[in-house]
């Protein structure tokens, strides 16, 4: 191990020491798990003093009812479906080799199916509008090929909360402000370009709303590639493998559902990226191999990410 890349991994291991804590200190007081799909998009992670412009899509549908560890019969469940898609722009701005800023726009596009107590009828809601905003600061100054880096930021309470028949944690915005903190690490090793990265990151929110305070959430990514093939002049294709690791502490205040949030899940992403000069293209699918909830909640059976991105 060189020691000119000591301090870089000192410092990765330090961050991921300190989220672990701030995990495990959150109060363990039905979120859709929407924050596993800001890890693990390695074609983010930045390389250079460059502009990179993204469109991301991913899609998530929670149709099955969970139990703990297991599936669990619908009639134990009010809420009987919820499907999202999710629309993110976004523009990362590389100062130099040490700075940069993302800011990330949402729309989110939700149907909404639950039980109605007094009609004893299920009833669909669609809603789309707005997410809530992110803005995040990048330090990637611990080693000359910016393979390691910090981020932290803020997520805005710009989403609609609002929406009739929407509770609030299927509402497509929290209506908090939380603290986004998070580090990436990438390595390359072997022969044939082979490489890999880990990333993860912790959104705590800072204060409630209307009764409701969101449950601390940290998402983290494992990835590894190969050195891929050259398909075509000037085009590359990169298998990647990835594990996503998502956790949660339960929702709080007079308006959560607190006994049925909160949860614990691993999943298995495959994933291709296409390179054709500065443009990526990157598509994964991602499916849940552990998942433990509290209470009943909502699962998919499978959920998926498509990015394209432009390097300037």
């Amino acid at each position: 191990m060189s020691s000119s890349h000591l301090p870089a991994r000192a410092a990765i291991g330090a961050l991921l020491l300190g989220l672990t804590f701030a995990w495990s200190s959150a109060a363990q007081a039905c979120a859709c798990g929407c924050g596993v799909f800001d890890v693990g998009t390695s074609a983010l992670l930045p390389n250079g003093a460059n502009v990179t412009m993204y469109l991301q899509t991913s899609y998530l549908d929670q149709d099955t009812n969970w139990s703990g560890s297991s599936s669990a019969p619908k009639a134990n469940n009010d809420d009987k479906h919820i499907r999202s898609e999710f629309y993110d722009a976004g523009i990362q701005d590389m100062f130099n080799r040490d700075w940069g800023v993302m800011l990330e726009l949402p729309y989110t596009q939700r149907h909404f199916a639950t039980l109605n107590d007094d009609s004893g009828t299920v009833g669909d809601f669609n809603h789309g509008s707005l997410g809530d905003i992110r803005i995040s600061g990048m330090y990637t100054g611990f080693s000359e090929d910016m393979s390691t880096g910090l981020t932290f930021g803020l997520k805005l309470a710009t989403g609609d909360w609002k929406y009739p028949g929407f509770d609030r944690d299927t509402a497509i915005g929290t209506g908090t402000t939380d603290l986004l903190l998070g580090g990436y690490h990438q390595m390359y090793f072997g022969e044939n370009n082979w490489g890999g990265f880990l990333q993860t990151q912790l959104d705590q929110p800072l204060n409630s709303r209307a009764g409701y305070r969101p449950g601390t959430e940290l998402d983290s990514a494992f990835g590894v590639y190969s050195g891929g093939w050259n398909v075509g002049n000037g085009m590359r294709l990169t298998p990647i493998l990835q594990a996503l690791v998502s956790l949660r502490a339960r929702d709080a205040g007079d308006n959560s559902d607190r006994p049925n949030s909160g949860y614990e899940r691993l999943l298995l992403a495959p994933a291709l990226e296409l390179r054709i000069h500065h443009v990526r293209l990157y598509a994964d699918v991602e499916r849940p191999v552990f998942q433990h909830v509290n209470g009943n909640q909502l699962v998919p059976q499978w959920q998926g990410k498509l990015t394209a991105s432009l390097s300037l």
